[in-house]
């Protein structure tokens, strides 16, 4: 049984969804968690509120209250890459994650995620995620080190004011003589969740969603991309170079979900976050972070130089 190192936490909505306890509440919330748990979960005191009071079965729903649980799961696979941590100062840490590790807790993980491992690592409890990466994407995440500024750092990415540059590799086959390097593709539409919801879809209605796609290089039926998010929805590189009709090589996802099993670390999604560029909101200093990574043609996922970063 692995058991998080740090609590998650939730806050329990303003309006009543209709239960008598907490327990009741994070048992309608999480249904993929059997009652039992939540249940031994409080009784084992493994929930608790913000001034560490332990939340009973019997402890009364609380509207807006913080509460704090230790997600468990009986078997956490164990992610054979290690994270490098590029830059530290008081206020920001960047960090290069590998593929197939989580940014955060989540589904089958509760230790084995960048967050996690870097707070054990660093010593700093409170270092705090500052935006996502799918797990089976590679590149550069962001954390907050100083809670009294992790608001600004969230307001960068809220009001698109980071610059992301991705790579990508895709196959480009049937189009053998199509003059592709040095084009480029604006692509606007709106994305929903399909069926299962964890997937997303192109759909009617008002664009939600916009990346600007460039092809760098190609050879015979593969092709490398840059990819320029400029909103920052769940896949939205991913189904937007299904769009183009070029889905990212190893996707497991796109454009058709694969069955489920046990992840192939010599085929990772072809999937690179290899560059950030903001202004930071603390020193008013351009920022401008590279991953020291590219993807290549020939051998995908390749590093250029001892890491690099620049402020």
């Amino acid at each position: 049984m692995a058991i998080a190192t740090s609590p998650s936490k939730l806050t329990l909505p303003r309006s009543n969804p209709g239960v008598t306890t907490v327990v009741d509440y994070l048992i309608s919330k999480f249904p993929q968690v059997s009652s039992d748990v939540w249940r031994k979960r409080a009784i084992d005191g493994k929930i608790h509120w913000h001034d560490g009071t332990c939340i009973t079965t019997e402890t009364p729903y609380q509207p807006q209250q913080r509460v704090y649980y230790y997600r468990e799961v009986e078997n956490e696979p164990v992610i054979p890459f290690e994270e490098t941590v590029l830059f530290e100062d008081a206020d920001l840490l960047v960090a290069f994650k590998p593929s197939f590790l989580p940014v955060t807790p989540g589904g089958s993980y509760v230790n084995e995620c960048l967050q996690t491992r870097l707070r054990t690592s660093t010593g700093i409890e409170h270092l705090q995620a500052l935006h996502r990466l799918d797990r089976v994407t590679a590149g550069l995440v962001m954390f907050s080190v100083n809670p009294e500024t992790c608001h600004l750092y969230h307001q960068l990415f809220a009001t698109r004011q980071v610059k992301k540059t991705y790579q990508a590799l895709a196959r480009i086959s049937g189009e053998e003589n199509a003059p592709l390097i040095g084009q480029q593709w604006q692509v606007v539409n709106r994305l929903a969740c399909a069926d299962p919801q964890f997937l997303m879809t192109v759909v009617d209605g008002e664009p939600n969603s916009h990346s600007v796609i460039r092809c760098l290089d190609r050879f015979e039926d593969k092709a490398l991309f840059e990819l320029a998010p400029i909103t920052g929805k769940t896949h939205q590189l991913r189904v937007h170079m299904q769009a183009l009709g070029w889905p990212i090589l190893n996707d497991r996802y796109y454009p058709t979900l694969q069955p489920e099993k046990a992840d192939d670390f010599d085929q990772p999604l072809q999937l690179l976050a290899q560059k950030l560029d903001f202004i930071d909101p603390v020193s008013r200093e351009a920022r401008a972070f590279d991953s020291g990574y590219e993807l290549t043609l020939s051998n995908g996922l390749h590093q250029k130089v001892p890491f690099l970063t620049g402020f």
